[in-house]
């Protein structure tokens, strides 16, 4: 597990940025997995701007987004596609039939899921997948308790995850209690991780993952076994973590 340390959240946005304009550059064709809540923002503003000033292609790019919430529509401005659009899709030339999200309002929920880890299989699998690190440590929607091996599943939100949504909700009462996630199995498939972590609030989290046991309680920390994965933490993030 490799580490970049920054000064802060704008410079950790860059490097990630930049990280992800080399693997577009140097592949004929490359699959991202995708992240979304308010670490990864600056980041697709990084890559908003490249594209604006160097025109960077996405032609030959797809893309997987981790999840998304059930029950909200895509033109809902909470949900994931809304996200997706407005901060990154919207901002490049990356052609819209090479864009996969989970449909939170499928009618068979699981059908959807089987069906969204036959896609991922399909475009073999994901090359380089952005992750953030949750308080608790979830990654993707995968909360504290999930097994190693889940792929692809419905899950349950726990209080302190919709706690964590609600600043982008109206109130706590609108934050969906259900999503469509990709599994901790799905992720580590992945053939390269970058995972950002910023923010005095993700201290303790960082420092559980670097130190900590490998446990299902604690699911980021399964990211120990996996052969490539660089972790870009601001200073804010690493303060008191004994890194």
């Amino acid at each position: 597990m490799k580490l970049i340390r920054t000064t802060n959240h704008l410079e950790m946005s860059k490097i990630a940025a930049n990280i992800i304009l080399d693997r577009i550059k140097s592949s004929s064709h490359i699959t991202l997995g995708l992240a979304t809540g308010g670490t990864p923002i600056q980041t697709y503003a990084h890559l908003a701007q490249d594209y604006q000033e160097n025109q960077t292609s996405y032609q030959h790019v797809s893309t997987f987004n981790l999840d998304e919430y059930i029950g909200l529509p895509e033109e809902d401005p909470n949900s994931y596609h809304y996200y997706m659009y407005k901060h990154f899709f919207s901002k490049v030339n990356l052609p819209q039939d090479q864009t996969f999200i989970p449909n939170g309002l499928a009618q068979d929920l699981e059908a959807e899921c089987q069906a969204y880890e036959e896609m991922i299989k399909q475009h073999n699998g994901i090359d380089l997948q952005l992750l953030g690190l949750g308080k608790n440590g979830h990654i993707g929607f995968n909360e504290p308790g999930t097994s190693f091996d889940q792929h692809t599943h419905i899950v349950s939100l726990t209080q302190s995850t919709i706690q964590a949504n609600a600043r982008f909700f109206d109130s706590i009462e609108h934050v969906p209690r259900h999503s469509i996630t990709m599994g901790i199995g799905s992720i580590m498939e992945s053939k390269e991780i970058l995972l950002l972590v910023s923010g005095k609030e993700k201290n303790q989290a960082l420092n559980k993952l670097i130190h900590g046991q490998i446990d299902e309680q604690f699911p980021a920390s399964i990211l120990n076994r996996h052969e490539n994965v660089t972790i870009i933490a601001d200073e804010d993030a690493i303060m008191d973590t004994n890194i």
